[in-house]
């Protein structure tokens, strides 16, 4: 709540406390889209908006540990991503080896424990060593897990499960009648994790864009005009607010 005035952390710390803490989704998704767009607004080049974009991250990843969600998947990005100029994605990959850098400490301290969903082998090496770093001293941690998507693309995720599938087939691990939901799931990125229950986007655009599509086929989904830069604390507590208005049927009924 850095930089707010009184008004503005009175209003935060109410938004907060209509938060009932007996139905917490207890896996948020997050789209983090308009970092371009915040950045063209105000005439800087693209890159600003992506470094005003990480400050929202340690303040989400703040708020959603200390509010007691389990799990928060943040699309960081896709493998759709590589098209983009180069300069962006050197930055961006600059960005990660400097969040990672700057808040991994605090993060083991609050202990939360990191996870990579995608590919991290294409990533270059000095963000891809920062990356297991993060992950070999987060290993053991337990309150909030913090799975950045990182040249991750979901087709592909599924595709890679399938493969993977095939294999243990081939090699008797298992037995193709024993395929089902559960079995798939494990093959995924997100193993073990309950799908998200919330999957939120920024910046007005609504659509999923190749993300978390087999894990998202019943989470509610919550689109807001909020650009990435833009979306701070009291608008996590608003989604949250509004998914726990919703009544979930899971196509019951």
């Amino acid at each position: 709540m850095f930089g707010n005035t009184r008004e503005e952390i009175l209003e935060i710390e109410k938004l907060k406390n209509l938060v009932d803490k007996n139905k917490l989704p207890r896996h948020i998704a997050i789209i983090m889209d308009g970092n371009g767009r915040w950045a063209k607004k105000r005439f800087l080049p693209r890159t600003a908006g992506h470094k005003e974009g990480v400050e929202r991250v340690k303040e989400i990843v703040r708020a959603c540990g200390n509010l007691g969600i389990e799990y928060l998947t943040l699309y960081a990005f896709s493998t759709e991503n590589w098209a983009r100029p180069k300069d962006e994605v050197d930055t961006l990959m600059k960005l990660l080896v400097e969040y990672l850098r700057k808040e991994l400490d605090t993060l083991h301290r609050n202990n939360v424990k990191i996870k990579v969903l995608g590919n991290i082998e294409r990533l270059p090496d000095l963000p891809k060593s920062e990356i297991v770093r993060a992950i070999e001293k987060t290993k053991n941690n337990k309150k909030l897990i913090l799975n950045i998507a990182l040249n991750y693309g979901s087709r592909d995720e599924i595709i890679e499960a399938v493969k993977n599938i095939v294999h243990d087939v081939k090699y008797n691990k298992i037995d193709v009648e024993e395929i089902n939901k559960e079995i798939f799931k494990k093959y995924l990125y997100t193993g073990d994790q309950p799908d998200p229950d919330l999957l939120i986007r920024t910046s007005g655009e609504q659509r999923v864009s190749n993300f978390l599509l087999y894990q998202i086929a019943y989470s509610e989904f919550y689109f807001t005009d909020i650009l990435w830069p833009d979306f701070k604390e009291e608008h996590l507590y608003k989604a949250i607010l509004e998914y726990q208005k919703r009544e979930r049927r899971f196509g019951k009924i």
